[in-house]
């Protein structure tokens, strides 16, 4: 299934840089690229994003999946990564909110735009966290 699921997500990747795949039930896309927790190597996923302050928000929603995508755990331990949204790249600071401002960021901007969200959050029976990625440059 791993392995399913990592082909899926090199195609996903491969159509979003071919001007495919920008957007996910109206949500648009971004792609993430953010260094691995252990091995230090970039891993590139596509991610619906909100915009929010002159940012992105993310939510780490996988489709309602039980457990917390594994992009995820990369960004809590990362201080940076890097965006691609549409041909525009650029470096980004990554910040998880406490849980008071995570509710407000879900209750806000997540649910307020796109409803369907909070479908994933029952279906995976946890409390899905968001993310705030703050440009800090171009490339």
């Amino acid at each position: 299934m791993t392995a399913l699921l990592r082909l899926a997500n090199k195609l996903a990747v491969a159509l979003y840089r071919r001007g495919l795949g920008r957007t996910a039930k109206h949500v648009p896309v971004l792609l993430l690229t953010v260094a691995g927790r252990r091995t230090g190597r970039p891993h590139t996923v596509p991610v619906a994003y909100f915009d929010h302050d002159g940012g992105y928000l993310v939510a780490a929603s996988a489709g309602g999946a039980k457990r917390e995508p594994q992009w995820f755990r990369n960004v809590r331990a990362a201080a940076d990564a890097h965006v691609r949204v549409g041909d525009r790249g650029r470096d980004v600071g990554v910040r998880v909110p406490d849980p008071a401002e995570r509710d407000r960021l879900w209750r806000d901007v997540v649910l307020r735009r796109a409803p369907f969200f909070a479908d994933y959050e029952r279906k995976a029976g946890r409390t899905i966290p968001v993310c705030l990625l703050t440009p800090s440059g171009v490339s």
